[in-house]
């Protein structure tokens, strides 16, 4: 008896198939473009890293790896590759991952410069918070959390996010910068005197004009012209880097855009330098515990407004504002946090910068899985990856902000009992440049106003449970002096 198979359907690939490109109205080719081009706007973390972790002396006097950031950059992008192409395959969705930033700088400035805290032992902590959140996601905590944040607040997540990384990506770029008796103001002395500043406004005008037109892979587009633009700027004038002394303000923020002129391969030495407990024997069971607690909530929150924020941009959450594989989702992003410790790189978390791709039209997996493949070839081209400065590569982040400011009219601005608290996670994200601290102001705000009002029975028990654990986190530095460190 002869066997039959059933043909795929006519036009879709296996790889179609599988990431359900055409059912989310997307092409392979776009989602391809759409994972360089959230690369190239996150790339950055392979320099940023190094330069943060680097430069750091644990609490008995040593640099991590030594010194040598070219070990920390290898990593940071090997970790960075792994786990977003792992997203992209089990989750299939286009949520990139790399060492969080905000989290680097507390491991870094926080915990690894503790009196008897080794760089070993400050990863190790952040291996325990990632296998705790890991642990709470399998037991559908984290989603339950997640599930009962009004649908109000997760459309407020979203355009604080877009108003913060719009922020980022002004800041980023020189454009707005620290002021001379105003927190901030506009480029050098209230003035755009700088070619960086000209290549960061030829970027977004050339990034805006193309999204207008609906070109495809505009964003994209920008920031290879940007950093051509750049490298030729560069050529000619010598700007060089900016200086902490701010004797340069007139240079590049980051990276020096240069051609290409050396090639070296990766060192992974430090990969698996990680200690589980030592951090107990020398800092004490209740400083590690409350270490873990603290960052534990930062990765928490942060990645649960990130996936809302992508997944509301990329038109993919369902009626309650939850994006498709929330579970799967989760389970990856705790795992990241994990392996970002075991590397020695500091937690990794979903990037916000994700929403560049999505804005140029990813939609699947597919374009994560390219991210990552972007990410591991950068441990063997990374000087290809610091040709780009920060000002060709910041405009992207401004247009996806401007893009998920939009969700806003989702929002009842009317209903005060929601507003305010939306209000509040929308102002504050960028106001303390931090998505963790606005998501917990709305949250607190949310549970009291239903409690003076009289509508306690509206929250969900969780929502108690999550606004009690922010104000531990607004209060973490009273703590931390209770127990004396």
């Amino acid at each position: 008896m002869a066997t039959t198979t059933t043909a795929p359907p006519e036009g879709k690939s296996a790889i179609d198939r599988f990431f359900k490109i055409s059912e989310r109205g997307s092409t392979v080719w776009t989602e391809v473009r759409g994972g360089l081009v959230t690369f190239f706007t996150m790339a950055y973390i392979i320099v940023l890293n190094p330069i943060i972790l680097g430069g750091v002396k644990d609490g008995t006097g040593h640099l991590l790896a030594g010194g040598d950031t070219a070990q920390i950059a290898a990593v940071t992008a090997l970790v960075a590759g792994v786990m977003t192409i792992l997203m992209g395959v089990f989750a299939n969705f286009p949520l990139a991952l790399a060492a969080g930033l905000g989290i680097n700088a507390v491991v870094a400035y926080s915990i690894a410069t503790i009196p008897n805290m080794t760089w070993a032992d400050a990863m190790g902590i952040i291996v325990m918070e990632g296998i705790i959140i890991l642990i709470l996601v399998l037991t559908g905590f984290r989603e339950a959390v997640f599930n009962a944040v009004p649908h109000e607040l997760k459309v407020a997540i979203s355009v604080g996010i877009g108003l913060f990384i719009a922020f980022i990506g002004f800041v980023d770029s020189g454009f707005v910068r620290t002021g001379s008796g105003t927190p901030v103001q506009l480029g050098i002395n209230g003035s755009l005197t700088s070619w960086p500043i000209f290549v960061f406004a030829f970027g977004l005008i050339l990034a805006i004009i193309l999204m207008i037109k609906k070109v495809r892979g505009g964003i994209l587009i920008a920031i290879i012209a940007s950093t051509v633009l750049a490298i030729i700027v560069e050529a000619i004038g010598n700007l060089g880097a900016q200086t902490p002394d701010g004797k340069n303000p007139g240079g590049w923020q980051l990276n020096v855009p240069h051609l290409v002129d050396q090639w070296h391969g990766p060192n992974f030495g430090i990969l698996g330098n990680f200690s589980l407990l030592g951090s107990f024997r020398n800092i004490g069971v209740v400083a590690v515990i409350l270490l873990v607690f603290t960052l534990m909530l930062a990765d928490f929150f942060d990645t649960m407004g990130t996936m809302v924020a992508v997944g509301g941009e990329a038109g993919l959450l369902d009626e309650k504002g939850n994006p498709p594989s929330t579970r799967q989702i989760l389970v990856i992003d705790s795992l990241a946090a994990a392996a970002g410790g075991a590397g020695s790189v500091s937690s990794n978390t979903a990037f916000i910068e994700s929403a560049a791709g999505v804005g140029d039209g990813a939609r699947t997996g597919l374009a994560s899985v390219t991210t990552g493949i972007a990410f591991l070839l950068a441990m063997f081209l990374s000087p290809v990856v610091e040709m780009i400065p920060y000002e060709a590569a910041t405009p992207a982040l401004v247009v996806v902000g401007f893009l998920m400011l939009t969700q806003v009219t989702g929002i009842d601005w009317k209903n005060y009992e929601v507003a305010l608290p939306a209000f509040l996670t929308i102002v504050l994200m960028p106001f303390t440049y931090s998505i963790t601290a606005g998501i917990g102001a709305g949250v607190i705000a949310f549970v009291v106003i239903k409690l003076v009002v009289g509508k306690a029975k509206a929250v969900h028990p969780l929502l108690y449970v999550a606004a009690i654990m922010f104000v531990l986190y607004f209060l973490q530095g009273v703590l931390r002096s209770w127990i004396g460190f």
